[in-house]
């Protein structure tokens, strides 16, 4: 099959749910001193775990246009290897790949993960880091499953 398996613009129920998910979504937006760079790379990473072609154009556009730099967009795939990601941001994408990975880790995120995150994050970072990552995984989910298809996305076109 060609193409995408569902048509977002004509079923009612995913009009219905996009509506009220983009709304909880955009709840984490602006209302938690989670840092944007490393809310941008957890987007980015989760999404190339998930393989949604479609959130890893936007986010990765949408970082790059907010500043973030071409080596470190090259390197969130690889950034346990990659020196140009600090404490935190590496933190937080053991805790994103981690809660990503369920079904890899009996448990999902680590003890010994978290105890890492909290040393850089307070409690509320952790809440929207959490909530972040479960909220991508859907997007992806839904991507993925529908064959949703990525390489068109113009930065801020979602607003």
């Amino acid at each position: 099959m060609d193409g995408p398996r569902l048509d977002y613009s004509s079923s009612h129920v995913l009009q219905k749910f996009g509506k009220q998910f983009n709304a909880a979504a955009m709840s984490l937006q602006g209302q938690t001193s989670l840092p944007m760079t490393t809310q941008n790379l957890v987007l980015i990473r989760v999404s190339q775990i998930n393989g949604c072609s479609v959130c890893t154009d936007m986010h990765v556009k949408d970082a790059a246009h907010a500043g973030e730099t071409p080596v470190r967009l090259a390197l969130v795939a690889a950034w346990r290897d990659a020196k140009v990601f600090t404490e935190p941001e590496r933190a937080a994408l053991e805790v994103a790949e981690q809660g990503t990975r369920i079904a890899d880790a009996a448990g999902g995120v680590t003890d010994e993960a978290w105890v890492n995150a909290a040393k850089h994050y307070d409690s509320e970072e952790l809440a929207a880091l959490t909530c972040l990552i479960a909220v991508i995984n859907t997007y992806n989910r839904l991507n993925v499953i529908s064959k949703n298809q990525g390489g068109d996305y113009q930065p801020g076109q979602w607003g």
